[in-house]
């Protein structure tokens, strides 16, 4: 059984830097894609940065420049650093597991429950 959780969230001011991770448990994630999605109230659930298991990386345009996506040696940890952070970047961030080499989180397959962003202005 999967499971996903992550860690790291707070409460930012604007202009902090936040490092959230994700401990994976259940499969060999080598094979899978990883990646952080977020969601915030009364808006759908984004992409926000993969680790495609292939080794590339994908961000998304809103963050780039702002974020590094990695994995751990084990291959079943996530790690997301966000930097520069603005209050619009206040979320809830998801873990996501996926076979789907595809950035809408309707095709990817496990979730965790998600860390809560807070940046303040």
């Amino acid at each position: 059984q999967v499971q996903l959780v992550e860690s790291g969230g707070g409460l930012v001011q604007a202009g902090g830097s936040l490092r959230l991770s994700c401990a994976a448990s259940g499969r060999d994630f080598s094979t899978y894609h990883m990646g952080w999605f977020r969601q915030a109230p009364g808006k759908e659930r984004e992409f926000v940065a993969i680790s495609w298991s292939g080794g590339d990386l994908s961000y998304t345009n809103s963050m780039n420049g702002r974020l590094t996506i990695s994995r751990g040696n084990a291959g079943n940890t996530l790690y997301l650093q966000m930097n520069s952070l603005k209050p619009e970047d206040t979320a809830v961030y998801l873990c996501g597991v996926g076979w789907t080499k595809n950035t809408s989180p309707a095709v990817w397959q496990y979730w965790g429950q998600g860390a809560q962003v807070t940046v303040s202005s």
